[in-house]
């Protein structure tokens, strides 16, 4: 079986990133602007520091009512950002990425070497990744070839149908 290829083949290497003081109204601008769904948010020194996303501005809207927080009032990044950040290796595979956003729900994951952000990859990314991969599995054991049984054609699935 052929090795899962690496991240770092198909994760972004020139990321859009904020800073925690950064206005959450221009973070906004920025996100709709580049139409991404989050970036990295980072400490002066190049250090991640947390994860801004969609759902972390939605909050604006959320929480200003509630708090009754005025709307001239300056909100920066940090005011939002989630701090509690999933990260992965670049050693990692894409195998691993996948294991990771089935499990964790997360649209993106920071790519870290050596504790320094080298990227990100997402999940858009990974489906990149396997429609580049080529399948190395033997659907049909050897012993069976020249007598494969046929499957009904309610089981069969679309690709099966169309080979």
């Amino acid at each position: 079986m052929k090795p899962y290829p690496p991240i770092t083949d198909y994760m972004a290497t020139s990321l859009i990133t904020f800073r925690k003081d950064t206005d959450i109204r221009e973070a906004i601008d920025v996100l709709l602007d580049k139409k991404i769904s989050g970036a990295p948010v980072l400490d002066q020194d190049g250090q991640l520091i947390g994860m801004l996303s969609e759902a972390d501005c939605l909050r604006i809207l959320v929480e200003g009512p509630y708090n009754q927080e005025p709307a001239s009032s300056k909100l920066s990044v940090k005011d939002y950002m989630s701090t509690q950040i999933k990260t992965i290796a670049a050693s990692k595979s894409v195998l691993d990425a996948a294991y990771e956003f089935v499990r964790s729900g997360y649209k993106r994951l920071p790519v870290v070497d050596a504790g320094r952000l080298v990227g990100q990859i997402s999940r858009v990314d990974i489906l990149r990744a396997i429609q580049k991969m080529e399948p190395d599995v033997k659907h049909i054991p050897d012993s069976w070839r020249g007598r494969e049984p046929e499957m009904p054609g309610y089981k069969k699935t679309f690709y099966a149908k169309n080979s």
